[in-house]
């Protein structure tokens, strides 16, 4: 890795850039999970330093769904996002030529992967996926690997059953993203929920990262009135994205400064990355491959 980051950066300070004749701006797209302002808070030092390395204005979206990134990247409006395996998936299946995976999340382990975590107020006596039937299960997002895809396969695994409302819990209820579906379950307004996080570190903290470490560093919920009821196999972390239609000294230059991102700027990659990590390293398509086929089995079922 360390390797791969010397060339890059050596590469990318061969050439002064000088993009705007070949683009007029640069796009990034942010997976719903959040509110819209904490998605702009978090990611806008990464706008930042993607404006200055470009030389054009470089704005943020924040859609409402998985779906409108997806579209975006497709469109050709959106030229950058950190995916979820599945979202990828779909925009793979969509149109394989729209976009290429160059880099993924690196958790401190070394590892590459996280977990679909489910989880339920403690107070409510729910520990398992037992527990849970007939009673309201949030999940995030359609286009959300670990928001559903996984748990859709996974879970009627554990009890037997389709994930259709009225089969084994009572109501299969989509709250909208990550965060909708921890203050969903924080206010008992579903009885459990599942999100995603890297599974290390303490569960006090919401693990090294993912979407219960930013809960907890936004003072959302105290992981100590939680309870993890389910968790799935390792998943493979999504990728961050280019649309391939980018000039490629643009893709060169992005994913240099990506690759150091870490290693230049502790705070901005802590908020880029939703927590700790030891930075990003290549990734290809055929890392994806095992995702596509179970996201198309999902859908021809």
């Amino acid at each position: 890795m360390k390797k791969l980051l010397a060339a890059l950066l050596l590469t990318s300070t061969m050439v002064a850039p000088t993009f705007a004749q070949d683009i007029t701006e640069f796009r990034i797209g942010i997976l719903g999970g959040e509110n819209a302002q904490d998605r702009l808070t978090s990611n806008e030092c990464f706008r930042a330093k993607t404006e200055e390395l470009l030389g054009v204005p470089t704005k943020l979206f924040t859609p409402a769904d998985y779906d409108g990134v997806i579209q975006g990247l497709l469109g050709g409006t959106i030229d950058l996002a950190w995916l979820g395996p599945s979202a990828y998936a779909k925009a793979y299946l969509t149109d394989p030529e729209a976009v290429e995976p160059v880099l993924v999340k690196v958790n401190l382990d070394k590892s590459f992967g996280y977990y679909s975590i489910g989880f339920a107020r403690k107070d409510s006596g729910i520990t398992s996926l037992e527990d849970m039937k007939g009673k309201v299960f949030g999940f995030g997002d359609p286009n959300s690997g670990s928001g559903y895809l996984i748990p859709a396969i996974e879970i009627p695994q554990t009890t037997g059953a389709s994930m259709e409302s009225g089969d084994y819990f009572g109501e299969v209820r989509f709250t909208g993203g990550h965060e909708q579906t921890i203050v969903a379950v924080a206010n008992g307004d579903v009885d459990a929920g599942v999100t995603w996080a890297d599974g290390l570190g303490e569960w006090e903290d919401g693990y090294n990262s993912g979407a219960l470490r930013k809960a907890v560093d936004s003072g959302l919920v105290d992981m100590n009135d939680l309870v993890e009821i389910w968790r799935s196999k390792i998943i493979v972390e999504g990728p961050i994205v280019l649309r391939k239609a980018l000039p490629e000294r643009v893709k060169l230059d992005m994913v240099a400064m990506m690759a150091s991102l870490s290693y230049m700027d502790a705070e901005c990659s802590y908020n880029f990355m939703a927590g700790e990590a030891l930075g990003l390293k290549p990734v290809k398509h055929q890392d994806y491959e095992s995702i596509i086929e179970s996201r198309k089995s999902l859908e021809n079922s």
